[in-house]
């Protein structure tokens, strides 16, 4: 009776709690609903930050489970030193409200990463923080540096308002040059989420690939041992930003749908299924626009062993490919529809000939 009214007494509470909240815990394992936004539950291995799901120095790293409007969105583990994320890990199921940004959508800060007994409710507040970044820190910050917000788990790949409007907490932001947020870094957000749709669907043919968008921390400083590259001399502006997606992949070649059924004077079940990785990495400076192009995903863990020593960097479990090198090749579906006009042009040209 007495487990039946601590359930009871937890869902009231629950039901109590403001929409918007967060949970910051030792694990991201401590919350079965945030382990859904690793593959197979299994966090990104960083040697000397994040092995084996557990946190090397839990006073500095702060996993945190972002909770909004009574639903876990997205992870983040966070900084508590640079007041900006190593990661966000999310997953995509498709996007149905569109890349523009919410209205009138307010910042908001993680109230927990200043004391555990503080409220879990995200919160819009203009106070200094000790532990992360405030509103207050992006005051004048293109000016002055030459930066502005950038977004690890992009709003444009959230999949509902309520999504989008979780990604606004201040905690998943990092200052970015603005010229490379919204230049390359725009346009490779943009680039992924069209194969994220056409190319990662689950067993039940449902959209969904899991994404993580990190940052390297800069560690240029003074000859009085301050940071250099640093946001109102608080916040660390990383040197570089990186991501990767992976996701269970019906396609052949990355290019030729391989259908379930296939049916003629007889059907049959084609089973040809394959699991696809893509990273994608740049430097946070400025620089002539270049398109970022895919990358594999060992190419970027070996990219990332150089800021990591002792162990070596595992975004992603063993089942994502580390290679062959993505394709370039970015068909848009006006290009794709274009291809599929020209052929039948051609074959209805050649069979009118033949009956002429």
């Amino acid at each position: 009776m007495m487990g039946v009214l601590n359930h009871l007494s937890t869902l009231l509470l629950l039901s109590l709690l403001p929409p918007a909240l967060s949970h910051v815990v030792e694990k991201f394992s401590d919350v079965p609903q945030c382990k859904k936004f690793f593959l197979e539950g299994t966090t990104p291995n960083l040697p000397g930050i994040l092995v084996g799901g557990t946190v090397k120095d839990q006073n500095r790293y702060k996993p945190i489970c972002q909770l909004f409007n009574n639903t876990y969105r997205f992870a983040t583990l966070y900084d508590t030193t640079n007041r900006i994320p190593v990661f966000s890990a999310y997953t995509f199921t498709g996007n149905v409200v569109g890349s523009k940004r919410p209205i009138n959508q307010t910042w908001m800060i993680e109230p927990q990463l200043n004391g555990v007994n503080n409220s879990p409710e995200m919160k819009n507040m203009g106070e200094h923080y000790q532990h992360q970044a405030g509103n207050y820190d992006y005051s004048n910050s293109i000016p002055i540096k030459g930066v502005n917000k950038g977004h690890l788990f992009p709003c444009s790949h959230a999949h509902d308002l309520d999504t989008q409007k979780s990604t606004f907490t201040l905690t998943n932001i990092v200052p970015q040059v603005v010229s490379f947020n919204n230049g390359r870094w725009k346009e490779m957000e943009e680039n992924v989420r069209e194969k994220l749709m056409t190319d990662c669907f689950s067993n039940n043919r449902k959209i969904k690939a899991y994404v993580v968008t990190g940052a390297v921390p800069s560690k240029n400083k003074t000859l009085n041992n301050t940071l250099k590259n640093a946001l109102n001399n608080r916040v660390n502006i990383p040197d570089l930003m990186w991501t990767a997606y992976c996701c269970y992949n019906n396609t052949l070649n990355n290019r030729v749908n391989i259908p379930d059924l296939m049916w003629t004077a007889y059907c049959c079940l084609n089973k040809m299924k394959k699991w696809k990785a893509e990273a994608h990495w740049g430097w946070n400076k400025k620089g002539k626009r270049k398109t970022l192009k895919p990358e594999t995903l060992g190419e970027l863990e070996k990219e990332l062993n150089q800021f990591h020593q002792g162990g070596r960097v595992q975004v992603f479990p063993k089942d994502c490919p580390r290679g062959p090198k993505p394709s370039t090749n970015q068909l848009s579906w006006k290009n794709s529809l274009e291809r599929i006009s020209s052929t039948v042009r051609n074959l209805s040209n050649s069979t009118m000939n033949r009956i002429g």
